[in-house]
């Protein structure tokens, strides 16, 4: 197996690993140590089936279901199989979604600067992403060091985070996006705390701990919270802190959501970008989560809003 840093900071590429078949021991346990110094490893030319991939990402944890059962299943289920995620701007049909489908708005979602499932107790630890169409324009994928960021962080504002906490949620960016969800599904993920800094576990470097479903910092007003959030993800996103990933159909990419935050870039969405997501839970877990009452009133079903005190 050989392992090429491909960005000055973080990111390297793999090869000479057939990720077809099943991986050895000792090959398992070398990704396990390239991802937790890189963050992002990248093999190309793999064109795996939909059980392949599950089969390759199951070696390293148990694998996520929970997002497609509850949320993801609830606008198609095109792929059939609870631990894959459709990322993709097609229609259970096959054909390519149109604009104001789900689908494709989800697809909008992720072109913010996230970390998957940064809004649950329990977060994503690794995602691997295979493509199946890339885009012939654009749909690259972006990765941000959040390691790096913090290093690169001025003091002053180290220590304004340093104790802070924030809190997640994951209709924050659904609403904004103009996604209506009923009372059920906007109950489906609580609220949660963690702290805006914190530890990586396999480098044991420092990070900034904010995605774009941070709606408030506990202890700030809300402006001022939300303010601090922009202007750390402005910082997490600077050209030094990010490798962005150019698709080709066969790719597939694996990064540590510890580490990293990600996010797709514009692409013509009437041209079919085809992609299938894994990933694995970590054993982290949030500070807690709050009570749906601790929400802002905007936020509420809006039959419920009305009568809200």
């Amino acid at each position: 197996m050989l392992v090429r840093p491909i960005n000055p900071v973080f990111a390297a590429e793999v090869s000479d690993v057939d990720l077809c078949q099943p991986l050895s021991d000792g090959q398992r346990e070398r990704i396990e140590n390239e991802i937790q110094e890189f963050g992002v490893l990248v093999f190309r030319r793999q064109p795996i089936t939909a059980d392949q991939q599950v089969a390759f990402a199951s070696s390293f944890g148990p694998l996520d279901t929970g997002l497609q059962t509850k949320l993801l299943n609830k606008v198609q289920n095109r792929l059939g199989h609870a631990a894959l995620s459709d990322i993709s701007n097609v229609d259970a049909s096959g054909q390519v979604a149109d604009r104001q489908h789900k689908q494709t708005i989800m697809t909008v979602g992720n072109m913010y600067w996230h970390s998957d499932a940064s809004y649950e107790h329990h977060p994503f630890r690794y995602s691997i992403l295979s493509s199946q169409a890339a885009a012939s324009w654009g749909g690259q994928t972006q990765f941000a060091d959040l390691r790096a960021a913090y290093d690169n962080l001025d003091e002053r504002t180290r220590d304004l985070i340093r104790d802070k906490e924030a809190v997640f949620y994951a209709n924050y960016t659904r609403d904004f996006l103009g996604i209506e969800d009923d009372e059920a599904q906007r109950q489906t993920y609580p609220p949660v705390r963690w702290p805006m800094v914190r530890t990586h576990p396999g480098s044991g470097r420092k990070l900034i701990w904010v995605d774009n479903k941070v709606f408030k910092v506990l202890g700030m007003s809300v402006p001022e919270g939300r303010v601090l959030v922009h202007e750390l993800l402005e910082h997490i996103g600077q050209r030094e802190h990010v490798y962005s990933h150019t698709w080709e159909a066969g790719d597939v990419v694996m990064w540590d959501n510890r580490s990293v935050l990600h996010r797709g870039r514009r692409f013509d969405l009437n041209e079919r970008r085809e992609m299938r997501r894994v990933s694995t839970v970590d054993d982290s877990s949030s500070l807690g989560e709050l009570s749906f009452d601790e929400l802002p009133r905007r936020w509420m079903a809006p039959e419920n809003a009305e009568h809200a005190e």
